[in-house]
């Protein structure tokens, strides 16, 4: 069982910035993808950013410029900076993590952290 755990989120205002952190509790070297999506109130689970394969990254065309996502493989950990928050950006925000055992593709979350942005 992998074990990801997210922090970071709070309120901020408009324009703000926030960083948030996936703690993963195994290497995250070989993993085969991560990343971080977010869901709003009524709406569904969307991808924000991640690594597809080694460093190949993608993002969600609305936090082109805004996010970016990096990872420290030594740490074991994911990250999420988020500049120019604007109050769309409000969601829970959860990290997942694909990993391959066998020749089967498993999927994890975290708990998901809340980010609000508001004045």
């Amino acid at each position: 069982q992998v074990q990801l755990v997210e922090s970071g989120g709070g309120l901020v205002q408009p324009g703000g910035s926030l960083r948030l952190s996936c703690a993963v509790s195994r290497s995250i070297f070989s993993i085969k993808a991560m990343g971080w999506y977010r869901q709003a109130p009524g709406k569904e689970r969307e991808l924000v950013a991640a690594f597809t394969s080694g460093s190949t990254t993608t993002y969600a065309d609305s936090v082109k410029g805004r996010f970016t996502i990096s990872r420290d493989n030594a740490k074991n950990t994911v990250y999420l900076q988020m500049n120019s928050l604007k109050p769309e950006d409000t969601a829970v925000y959860y990290c997942n993590a694909q990993i391959i055992y066998g020749s089967t593709e498993y999927g994890f979350w975290g708990q998901g952290t809340q980010v609000t942005v508001s004045s």
